[in-house]
C-alpha cells in the first residue's frame, strides 16, 4: 500500500511506500502557531518512505529543523529536525481522513479557539520542553 498528495496547486507531490501513521499529533507552540495560524497538525513518516517532486521551498526555522512549503502556492507539506523523519500536515493526502488525533503537546499554550475534545495525550510546554529539543524563548 501506498499514499500520495500534492499541494494546492498540484506543483509539489509527494509519495509515500506504505500506508499513512493513523494517528497525528497537533502542536501548539508559538512558531507552530505563527505558520499555521493556530495549531500544526503533523503525521510522522519515516525519511526513507518518501519521495517529494517539485518546488520545494525550505526554510530553517530554528537551529534544528526546517519546515517546508510549495513555492508556486505556499502549501504547508512538512516539519522535521534535519535528517529526521518527516512530520507531514495530513491534509496533503486525500486518504488521511480517517486519522485520528494522538496527542497535543504545548497544549497548555493552545489558542482558546483551538479547544481539541477527547481523551487523547495532552503534554505541557514544560513536560515536552524537558525531552525535546526547543527554541529558547518562544513565547506567546
Amino acid at each position: 500500500m501506498s499514499a500520495a498528495g500534492t499541494c494546492l496547486c498540484g506543483a509539489v507531490s509527494v509519495s509515500v511506500s506504505g500506508e499513512l501513521p493513523a494517528t497525528a499529533t497537533a502542536c501548539h507552540c508559538r512558531m507552530c502557531q505563527i505558520w499555521s495560524g493556530a495549531a500544526f497538525w503533523g503525521i510522522v513518516v519515516p525519511k526513507d518512505t518518501v519521495q517529494v517532486e517539485g518546488p520545494v521551498k525550505l526554510y530553517n526555522s530554528s537551529s534544528f529543523a526546517e519546515r517546508a512549503f510549495c513555492a508556486e502556492c505556499g502549501t504547508h507539506l512538512w516539519f522535521r529536525d534535519f535528517g529526521a523523519d518527516y512530520e507531514f500536515v495530513p491534509g496533503l493526502f486525500a486518504v488521511a481522513h480517517d486519522i485520528t488525533l494522538d496527542r497535543e503537546v504545548y497544549a497548555d499554550r493552545a489558542m482558546a479557539c483551538v479547544d481539541l475534545a477527547g481523551s487523547h495525550t495532552r503534554i505541557s510546554r514544560a513536560e515536552y520542553e524537558s525531552n525535546n529539543l526547543f527554541v529558547e524563548g518562544d513565547t506567546p
